[in-house]
């Protein structure tokens, strides 16, 4: 325990106050990251909901065409329709908090005629199946970006309620422990020297009395 002094104890005091104002500033950035947590959490779990049902959609619409037109021409459109497309991992933030974030120059969604082959001489079960994967790879893009950044809220949410209990439960007792403590002992040291006091006041006018009676 530190010297118990007055001064001590102001310090004490004006700490435990900083540290209470440490720990509403906590708690409300928590609520303010959980916010964002929620807020991130629905749109993530509709595109993985709806990646589900393109995904089964495209393969249906697929196993078609491949009956209708063969694999040949499929691998061929393949071939014909394939492209290099870049993607850049950029750093984001939010609340003071950096997360990985996902952008990508060309759209993965192209129109029919952009596609490098004559969309007229396919099945529109084909031109479908084609649409259906393209929007699944911009689905999938975005489920990247979400998952990044609910990893990072998810984990920062976490340590800042580690660092809320700390302070709670271990450091601000400990420091209102020492204030009691120190104010107990000057209560008792003043008290002490009050009574050292009247006792001595008390000697002398008993000591003033008995000069008068002498005198």
């Amino acid at each position: 325990m530190i010297h118990p002094t007055r001064t001590n104890l102001l310090m004490l005091k004006e700490k435990s106050r900083s540290i209470i104002n440490s720990i509403g500033i906590l708690k409300a950035r928590k609520q303010a990251l959980i916010k964002e947590f929620l807020s991130t959490t629905l749109p993530f779990l509709r595109s993985r909901e709806e990646i589900k049902k393109s995904y089964a959609k495209a393969i249906r619409e697929l196993a078609i065409s491949l009956g209708r037109e063969g694999r040949d021409t499929i691998d061929s459109l393949t071939e014909a329709t394939e492209r290099e497309f870049d993607i850049d991992v950029r750093e984001k933030s939010i609340w003071g908090l950096r997360y990985k974030d996902i952008a990508y120059h060309d759209t993965p969604v192209r129109e029919p005629g952009k596609r490098g082959y004559n969309e007229f001489g396919t099945t529109p079960h084909l031109e479908d199946s084609i649409n259906l994967f393209e929007k699944l790879l911009e689905s999938m893009l975005t489920i990247a970006e979400y998952e990044s950044k609910l990893k990072r809220l998810g984990e920062e949410i976490i340590r800042t309620t580690r660092r809320i209990k700390v302070l709670e439960e271990m450091v601000l007792p400990g420091i209102k422990h020492q204030i009691r403590t120190i104010g107990q002992y000057i209560g008792e040291r003043e008290r002490e020297a009050f009574y050292r006091l009247k006792r001595v006041k008390s000697i002398l006018e008993r000591k003033a009395e008995l000069a008068k009676v002498r005198g």
